[in-house]
């Protein structure tokens, strides 16, 4: 059990460290797994202590500083007082009760068994600060920055970038690339900042409310919006599912010479959720290392097509620094930004950054948790845009202005790099293939991490993990294998159903968008943690802007689409339902307050008035 000792309620006030327990030389972070040990009974100023307290497993011989300094408190609020205290001590004793943050309800175990939960308090990493003095830790110290701290908290950034890198980003870039050579680069690169932009608000609301944005969408909104929430969180993620399933199949299709047909590429990896199962057994740290490996595999062989390509150093600079748009270019310019923001990946990243035990009611520690998961995600993005700009770049130099440039899609692809830069040593086609399949292959597994977390967070399910996964995949599997069978027949058809899964996945954009900015911008929400004015305007802006383009991608579409009076009517109904839908959300939460919009609005309406 944790070692005690009797010290004066003054001493800890006052930061004296001479009552305080010895220690061994510590190493500076332990990041083992924890156990359980009982809690002490209810005591006189420590509340509610029922269930069981999550420590460190070294607490056998110390605990972190926050630890020791609850368990000294519920010690010396146990004993019988002293009856020669004199009234100081007792106001004292007050103070630190009421002041002193409770644990969030995050590092309880027993809202585990009430509610669903991203990560148990048994899976997630523990980060004690042994190396800061135990008297200066309060509730709103910040320990300076470390390397090893930062080691530490890396693993959810890269997990979400993985969206950035899925099969289908990669057919838009290769798409961007022979369409318009190097002229988009610049738009990729502010696509992913703004995709930057949103994916750090995410991991700012789950750290600050130990909550993913699933779990607070259902106890934000009346249950017929949560549901609607959660059909569309599910079709937006079925979408991309399939999408990347696909990619993988038309990889293993590719790897096997042509042998495996495309629906048995799609049942291979299907089988991606029993390894994920398996990998989750051995702790989170394990199922980082495994997306690690696939992203540092997409690296290398879209970086040694890279080499073989040889693009131009100075077109390629020139891309990224100039702005161009063309209106021949209007719809790659569509579908690069599009396909930044994946639906999915907001809910996915706010409960990812859950996997560190960090507790909310400490800002120190959240304030902390942010700056390195800040740090990590820019990291994370900065490597998944130069793999995207590896692709964009082959595919700007070996095809660009020609003839197969309109009809380039991955399915195709890998054909037209053999033909172009012929077999050589390590053939270009089969790295290709070996870039794409581990594109997919991550890019599924988080997708079937993602479902867990809408499924779980939204319907607050308390189901076995192997059964949770196996139903989430099924949700895109099945309907993929359909689509395998189907659409096999050729690559036209691949393209037109590539064009549908684009459309479904752009129409859900508004539904994780606005309710992450609703709840990142609300105090009663976020506490202080909430966004400044600032922030919320450029986050509601780039906001606008995605959906406005993607707005744009959905009446392209319909229009080329479209025929028919009947079904004219229906799509006019239908977005007449969605419009009303989205301004229900951003209404209903107050979400535009201090906006230039809503502050012109109240002056014309007094103008009006008066």
């Amino acid at each position: 059990m944790v070692e005690t000792t009797d010290c004066n309620i003054l001493d800890v006030i006052n930061g004296n460290s001479s009552h305080y327990p010895k220690k061994p030389n510590p190493t500076p972070y332990d990041t083992q797994r924890e156990i359980s040990l009982p809690q002490p009974k209810r005591s006189r100023t420590g509340g509610n202590v029922t269930g069981k307290q999550n420590i460190p497993f070294r607490a056998t011989e110390y605990s972190s500083p926050a630890m020791n300094f609850h368990t000294r408190e519920e010690d010396s609020s146990t004993e019988d007082p002293d009856k020669d205290n004199d009234a100081d001590e007792s106001e004292s004793k007050h103070l630190l009760s009421s002041q002193s943050p409770s644990p969030s309800p995050s590092w309880s175990s027993s809202d585990d068994d009430e509610n669903e939960v991203a990560f148990d308090s048994r899976e997630k990493i523990v980060i004690v600060d042994v190396g800061t003095p135990e008297s200066i830790q309060n509730v709103d110290f910040v320990p300076p920055f470390s390397w090893k701290k930062l080691w530490l908290f890396t693993g959810p950034g890269f997990l979400m970038s993985i969206a950035f890198l899925d099969p289908g980003n990669l057919e838009g870039d290769l798409q961007a690339g022979a369409i318009a050579g190097y002229s988009l680069l610049w738009l990729l690169m502010w696509a992913t900042v703004m995709g930057l932009l949103i994916q750090l608000l995410s991991a700012r609301l789950g750290v600050a409310t130990g909550r993913h944005l699933a779990e607070l969408c259902r106890e934000e909104y009346p249950t017929w919006a949560r549901y609607l929430l959660w059909f569309m969180a599910e079709m937006a993620l079925i979408a991309a599912d399939i999408q990347e399933v696909i990619g993988s199949a038309i990889a293993i299709q590719i790897l096997s010479n042509g042998t495996l047909p495309l629906w048995a590429g799609v049942l291979i990896t299907a089988s991606d959720c029993f390894i994920f199962l398996f990998l989750e057994n051995y702790g989170v740290r394990k199922l980082e290392a495994v997306f690690a490996v696939f992203i540092a595999t997409m690296a290398l062989s879209f970086a040694w097509m890279f080499g073989d390509a040889k693009p131009s150093g100075k077109e390629l600079v020139t891309g990224i620094l100039v702005p161009r748009l063309s209106s021949k270019t209007i719809r790659q310019a569509v579908g690069v930004v599009g396909c930044v923001i994946m639906p999915h990946n907001v809910f996915l990243h706010s409960a990812l950054v859950q996997s560190r035990k960090v507790n909310p009611k400490r800002r120190g520690q959240v304030q902390e948790a942010i700056n390195y998961y800040s740090i990590e995600s820019s990291v994370a993005l900065m490597v998944s845009f130069m793999i995207n700009l590896f692709v964009t770049t082959v595919f700007a130099k070996g095809f660009y202005s020609t003839e197969q440039a309109n009809s380039m899609g991955l399915v195709n692809a890998g054909q037209y790099l053999e033909e172009k830069y012929g077999g050589g040593v390590f053939p270009i086609l089969y790295i290709w293939g070996i870039g794409l399949l581990a594109a997919g292959q991550s890019s599924t597994i988080t997708g079937t991490y993602a479902g867990q977390f809408i499924m779980g967070g939204f319907l607050n399910l308390r189901l076995k993990k192997w059964l949770r996964a196996l139903i989430t995949r099924s949700f895109a599997i099945v309907p993929t294998i359909i689509i395998a069978i189907v659409f096999n027949t050729s690559e036209a058809s691949l393209d037109i159903l590539n064009e549908w899964l684009n459309v479904l996945q752009s129409i859900q954009i508004p539904f994780a968008l606005v309710p992450l900015l609703t709840l990142v911008s609300k105090e009663q929400v976020m506490g202080v943690f909430r966004i400044g004015p600032i922030l919320e305007r450029l986050a509601w802006t780039v906001a606008a802007l995605v959906i406005l383009i993607n707005g744009y991608l959905l009446l392209d579409f319909f229009i080329s689409e479209v025929k028919g009076l009947l079904f004219g009517l229906f799509i006019c109904a239908w977005v007449a339902a969605y419009i009303a839908f989205i301004v229900y959300l951003v209404s209903r939460g107050g979400a535009l307050p201090s906006t230039w919009f809503s502050i012109e609005l109240s002056k014309r309406f007094s103008v009006t008035g008066s």
